[in-house]
């Protein structure tokens, strides 16, 4: 079996992770760290984990309870990871954050959106952009990973194919996104309880959302994103759109798709429009396009689950692919309906 760590693991994220894991066949977690929760069971903080880790109980973060073993999950708020990494590198196997601390191939990038400088800039060339439908051999080749945000995941799978394909400009594309509560983080916020959430839809981080420049990079264009608060636990619809290069049709868009992602088990292309409730506990994307001739923009779509596909799910993925596995290996291809 191969040892795993989960430093964070009290976190939304982090009970996904001890979810998957789980159900991986190939995967035991050694320690679950979580500051916050030091002294509590999992299965008291997450019921949901009562059957799978009756007796786990959540520990204070300690560099030593790690070393040794073969693949550290970080799940961490941004700013933590950068700050233990290096301790933690070359006294474990792998490392796979899920935080934003080692998205960003520039370090000039982190004062300006992130609103302080990386602390350990030189490790950034360490880490492998882990979105594996697009960067599969540079995950292969690492020994460490950084996962993508949800939303660049959501937008970066539903455009990529089109701009790889050169169908559509890569200057002015909008992405307008929506997510479910969840991605807030477990923490209660103001504008998180219930009764701020419920009955309600909004626009938020106007023009200046830290997921912008990871879209960027990723998709080597300008865009303009606009993140949206939608009144559900978990899910994110992305609706991205973008100027035609040469005269196109919804066909020809939906072929570049389905070109692209022939070969990947988690990403599904659909004629229909996605939907978050269909991708809900799934590790799968569903992916469209549209081209409009009344106006002449393309529309491209995507769903998925913030939690699994937009965070440990594809931490997992790029756990596999680390350790030489199967990469669908512990990973639900279904989602959960109704």
């Amino acid at each position: 079996m191969v040892q795993v760590g989960i430093i964070g693991a009290s976190g939304f994220t982090g009970a996904e992770l001890l979810r998957l894991t789980a159900q991986h066949p190939d995967l035991e977690v050694s320690v679950a760290t979580g500051d916050s929760q030091a002294g509590t069971r999992a299965a008291d903080l997450y019921p949901s984990l009562a059957a799978t880790y009756p007796e786990l109980v959540f520990t204070t973060y300690d560099p030593a309870a790690v070393a040794g073993l073969d693949l550290v999950f970080l799940g961490l708020p941004h700013g933590a990871s950068q700050a233990i990494v290096p301790e933690l590198i070359g006294k474990v196997g792998h490392l796979v954050d899920l935080a934003a601390d080692f998205r960003l191939q520039d370090p000039a990038l982190y004062p300006q959106w992130y609103g302080e400088a990386h602390a350990a800039p030189k490790l950034l060339a360490d880490f492998a952009y882990g979105l594996p439908e697009l960067y599969r051999d540079e995950i292969r080749a690492a020994d460490h990973v950084a996962t993508p945000g949800c939303y660049p995941t959501a937008a970066a799978l539903a455009l990529a194919p089109l701009v790889r394909a050169g169908a559509i400009e890569t200057s002015g594309i909008i992405v307008d996104a929506a997510s479910g509560v969840s991605g807030a983080g477990r923490p209660a916020k103001p504008h998180t309880t219930f009764c701020a959430v419920d009955e309600d839809f909004t626009a938020y981080s106007l023009l200046d959302h830290r997921h912008t420049p990871e879209m960027e990079q990723v998709l080597g264009a300008t865009v303009l994103f606009t993140p949206h608060l939608a009144p559900m636990n978990r899910g994110i619809l992305a609706t991205c759109y973008a100027r035609p290069t040469e005269p196109t049709s919804t066909e020809a868009l939906l072929d570049l798709q389905r070109s692209a992602y022939v070969d990947e088990p988690f990403v599904v292309v659909l004629e229909g429009s996605p939907s978050t409730k269909a991708t809900l506990g799934s590790n799968c994307a569903h992916v469209s396009a549209r081209y409009d001739e009344r106006t002449g923009w393309v529309v491209a779509l995507a769903a998925i689950d913030n939690i699994t596909k937009g965070a440990s799910g594809a931490a997992v993925q790029c756990a596999n692919l680390l350790l030489d596995l199967p990469e669908t290996t512990g990973l639900p291809l279904a989602g959960v309906y109704p």
